[in-house]
């Protein structure tokens, strides 16, 4: 049985939401089951990625930390739209973990690799 290709998209700031959370969550439970696995961080879902959130302040639980786990769980398609980043003044030293940066047509090439895409 050949195993889909699940890419998931993140594209909601990390608090205000339980989307963020619920995203990580899904992605760290499938990896145990598909190898095939992407994430995928655009629009706003890249400040998920910066270091300094203070979710205290909205009552929300901190789950920043779990992004260093993906490595642990062998989640290495990780992949951040590079205009995003450049629109909101960022840089992909400024993110907590190692990624890809893609141009649109990138993101695009990648999305239509995946079997199945999952927008939070």
């Amino acid at each position: 049985m050949t195993e889909k290709k699940v890419g998931i998209i993140n594209r909601c700031l990390p608090h205000g939401s339980a989307q963020g959370r619920e995203s990580l969550d899904l992605t760290l439970a499938m990896s145990a089951f598909n190898e095939s696995l992407s994430l995928f961080f655009i629009n706003d879902g890249v400040y998920q990625l910066l270091d300094g959130h203070s979710p205290e302040e909205t009552l929300q639980k901190h789950y920043q930390p779990l992004f260093k786990m993906l490595e642990m769980y062998d989640v290495e398609n990780i992949y951040v739209c590079e205009a995003s980043l450049k629109q909101r003044s960022l840089s992909s030293k400024m993110l907590l973990i190692d990624v890809t940066l893609l141009d649109k047509q990138g993101l695009q090439q990648k999305f239509a690799l995946q079997d199945q895409l999952l927008s939070f």
